[in-house]
């Protein structure tokens, strides 16, 4: 709860707040942003006589959003809701945002105050249109369709907020974190909200200035800022996921050698899973547990799709629940980022049938290496003698080594020459868009590929 010279209200909407009916203990972070009338001193006191009330106090007013990053900071729940410290909103709805996220069908819920409501307040037709507007705009540029993305009323999964980095200041909190949440690809639900808007005499303090603000903050997260988390390999995997012609080019490389029972290692968030639907029989595994999450909330309903946590480098693969007998194990950019690749794939081999393929790619050309391979976590790059000599210490026959995407490997150089750090989506959405180049320079011998593609079987 933000808390700007709200000495009229505190005690109502504080009291109202701890009054909510919500399955789940309650803790209010109240964060002062060196109000000048006695709001400081009001919290403290009602802080004192209830400890489910915690306080903060800003040394200089910093503006709303600079509350909530601090709120953010403090919080130690699941669920994060914020609550402004007027009336405008009322916390008798919290039952109704809550139920979603509660239910497992949501990660982020909106309060909208113009999807039908039960009631709200008639007030300024003009404010009306200036957020129905902005709301029109973030649609546009995110692909959604909220009805109101200015609303205070967000409630979000903690362990995603702690993961967004907010940087607006004021009022341009709300478009950023709506622009955000969106990058995310997470699941966003409306419910309707009761309003009961305040009028300028009362305290209202947004204008035109504040319209302008929120626009610049919507084109700046979408053309221009687009790192919407802090979670490197999830950004990461999320810019992959944009380039979907070049992972089908990438299938289309070792398509002939998938069979019918498929265990695919490290799958992610399923940006190749998906690839692979039409698959009689397919296991994913991944170390990650969000990653899993992900995954299962998108292809769990599929009866031919098991998706498994567990770290088939560090452990015994029956420890994942993986018992073997497969025609195919894939691993598509894995083994670089372990610290014992032969072990892992000793394991690889252990879960194909005899006669089975194991498909491995890999980053080529050590020469290669620079700072956004560190920060992808890759621990090396690779050559095609070293690949080999790996594959059959670990007991494969070798059927194909091939280099793949020789075009993406001068990508690659120029883009460590500029000091760039992360992949992101906008390369992704370029290289994609070049594809028909790429294809065309593959079929020229000019240099070695950016990646290995090794398809290899067990013996039968």
């Amino acid at each position: 709860m933000p808390v700007y010279n709200e000495s009229r209200t505190l005690r109502t909407i504080l009291a109202r707040v701890l009054a909510s009916r919500v399955p789940l203990p309650v803790e209010v972070i109240c964060v002062d942003d060196c109000s000048r009338d006695n709001s400081w001193q009001i919290l403290q006191q009602l802080a004192s006589a209830d400890s489910r009330i915690r306080i903060v106090q800003h040394q200089s007013n910093s503006g709303k959003a600079a509350a909530i990053r601090t709120a953010i900071a403090e919080m130690r729940g699941d669920i994060s809701l914020i609550q402004d410290a007027d009336l405008e909103y009322d916390p008798a709805d919290y039952s109704k945002l809550l139920a979603p996220l509660l239910d497992g069908r949501a990660d982020v819920v909106f309060g909208s105050r113009f999807a039908f409501n039960p009631q709200r307040k008639v007030l300024h037709y003009w404010h009306q249109q200036a957020n129905k507007f902005l709301t029109w705009v973030t649609n546009i540029l995110l692909d959604i369709n909220l009805t109101d993305m200015e609303t205070c009323y967000k409630a979000v999964r903690a362990d995603i907020l702690r993961q967004i980095p907010l940087k607006a200041q004021r009022f341009g909190l709300e478009p950023e974190l709506s622009a955000r949440l969106a990058q995310w690809q997470i699941r966003i639900y409306e419910v309707p909200i009761s309003y009961h808007g305040r009028s300028v005499a009362e305290g209202k303090n947004i204008g035109l200035k504040d319209a302008i603000e929120a626009l610049w903050v919507l084109f700046r997260c979408r053309y221009i800022d687009q790192r919407f988390t802090t979670h490197s390999d999830y950004y990461i995997l999320q810019s992959i996921r944009k380039a979907r012609r070049l992972k089908r080019w990438s299938k289309s490389r070792f398509q002939h050698a998938i069979g019918r029972r498929v265990l695919e290692v490290g799958c992610g968030i399923g940006n190749f899973t998906e690839l692979l639907l039409s698959c009689p029989e397919i296991v994913a595994v991944d170390s990650d547990p969000f990653y899993v999450e992900r995954l299962n909330l998108r292809f769990g309903h599929l009866e031919n799709l098991q998706v498994l946590r567990g770290d088939l480098a560090l452990a015994a693969p029956a420890a994942a629940g993986v018992t073997g007998g497969f025609d195919t194990v894939i691993a598509l950019n894995v083994i670089q980022r372990l610290a014992d690749d032969t072990a892992a794939l000793k394991n690889y081999f252990s879960l194909l049938t005899p006669g089975g393929t194991l498909i491995l790619m890999v980053p080529a050309q050590p020469r290669l290496n620079n700072y956004i391979d560190e920060s992808l976590g890759h621990q090396r790059r690779y050559d095609a003698d070293d690949l080999r000599q790996k594959l059959l210490a670990a007991g494969f026959i070798i059927r194909n080594m091939q280099n793949f995407n020789r075009m993406g490997a001068w990508g690659w150089r120029l883009s460590g020459a500029c000091g760039m750090r992360h992949l992101s989506q906008r390369q992704m959405r370029l290289f994609d868009a070049l594809l028909p180049l790429a294809k065309l320079w593959e079929c020229l011998p000019l240099g070695r590929g950016l990646n290995l593609i090794a398809i290899a079987d067990k013996p039968k």
